[in-house]
């Protein structure tokens, strides 16, 4: 009699969903207990969401930062899936998808993120312009380049949210406009980077000034409209023309995750366990944003790359130990320290000990994101390019 194979579906193809797909297929299975390992994903390309700013200053090119899956995982047994989830079944152990029939799952890896939070400030949905996604960027650059052709003599961008996205899309998108850009970055809290290390912040806060970005702390942004905002500033709200609003602030647990019948932690993330399994149902892992996962000391682990690639690794190992009836790992979250990309050739870096910043830091950064790419391959193919690309330039 065969025994029937394990089916682990992943939702969601960001850090912690193809990271752990990638990784599980590496691991060692005995002879016909290897399991069928599905990734999911409504689109058709990885994002590696660090290396995204990039495209503004067509520092890189697209085929570098967003890979289609089809090329990442060609020489593997993972089965990729363009579609999107559209429910899933506790109970069944179904996961229905938007264009073909529901798929059922013996382990679940659910890696989705959350999704836009436009919806709270009047007119952000119609006209401003989030940043996480390569439609995303290629949206951006097109408005870019409409206001640069334009007759425009200055071109006033507001950026919402001094967060890391906030800092770093600024600075960017400062480096691309030049003289010709009036840049604001705003920020509901009295400081951007509230998180970072000081010397990150500090060092960020520099580049911001140097680039003549204005910081408006302790606003809020009230309306948007095709060219002006409103701003409440400690209760004087203050409207103001705008060429351009990008948002960054960052996007919520979608509805399909928050109705789902389990256990749910700090902003309506998934609680886990120490394995990072769903509470009372081991065979559902959950990874990446929408986990609400703590550290050794109880605090609340942040939603970032990093954070996801950590989880990836424990998570493939928690699933293929409970498929041979070993012992699960207590997931270990090692803080490795920040990045930041501040303009064209420009970052800071604060790691282990060390701080960098200016070139040194940029050239860091690159290097150690080069290593974090999904595969050798593309690791080989991006960093070849890298080096190639100054030769053909002379």
């Amino acid at each position: 009699m065969t025994e029937t194979v394990a089916r682990i579906c992943i939702l969601g193809g960001g850090f912690g969903g193809l990271y752990t797909a990638l990784r599980l297929s590496q691991l060692s299975w005995d002879n016909g207990s290897r399991p069928e390992i599905v990734l999911i994903d409504k689109n058709d390309r990885f994002i590696f969401s660090p290396l995204l700013y990039e495209l503004v200053t067509s520092e890189m090119q697209s085929w570098e930062v967003a890979p289609p899956f089809t090329e990442l995982l060609a020489h593997t047994n993972i089965r990729f899936l363009q579609a999107t989830v559209t429910g899933i079944d506790l109970n069944s152990s179904l996961v229905s998808l938007d264009n073909q029939e529901p798929i059922n799952f013996d382990k679940l890896v659910i890696a989705m993120g959350g999704k836009s939070s436009l919806d709270f400030v009047q007119g952000a949905r119609q006209y401003a312009i989030p940043f996480r996604t390569l439609e995303d960027a290629y949206r951006l650059n097109t408005r870019l380049q409409e206001l640069e052709n334009s007759p425009k003599e200055k071109i006033r961008v507001a950026v919402i949210g001094g967060g890391y996205s906030g800092v770093e899309l600024a600075c960017k998108v400062a480096d691309r406009l030049g003289e010709k850009g009036r840049i604001r970055l705003i920020e509901k809290s009295g400081r951007i980077l509230a998180n970072s290390p000081d010397f990150n912040r500090k060092t960020a806060e520099k580049a911001l000034e140097k680039r003549k970005i204005w910081i408006d702390a302790d606003t809020t942004v009230e309306e948007i409209t095709s060219d002006s905002m409103s701003l409440n500033y400690k209760g004087q709200v203050d409207n103001i023309p705008v060429d351009l609003v990008l948002w960054t602030v960052s996007p919520i647990v979608s509805d399909l995750i928050k109705d789902l019948p389990l256990e749910h932690g700090a902003r309506n993330a998934l609680a886990v366990n120490e394995y990072l399994q769903t509470i009372n149902h081991p065979n559902i892992f959950v990874v990446g944003d929408i986990a609400d996962s703590q550290d050794q000391d109880g605090k609340t682990i942040p939603a970032t790359a990093q954070v996801a690639i950590q989880q990836s690794d424990y998570c493939a190992w928690n699933i293929w130990a409970g498929l041979r009836g070993k012992p699960l790992l207590s997931f270990r979250y090692q803080p490795l320290g920040e990045m930041l990309t501040l303009g064209t050739d420009e970052a800071t870096v604060s790691s282990l000990g060390i701080q960098l910043e200016g070139g040194l830091a940029y050239l860091a950064r690159r290097l150690v994101y080069l290593y974090r790419l999904p595969t050798l391959k593309h690791q080989l193919n991006v960093g070849f390019n890298w080096i190639a690309k100054p030769l053909f330039n002379l």
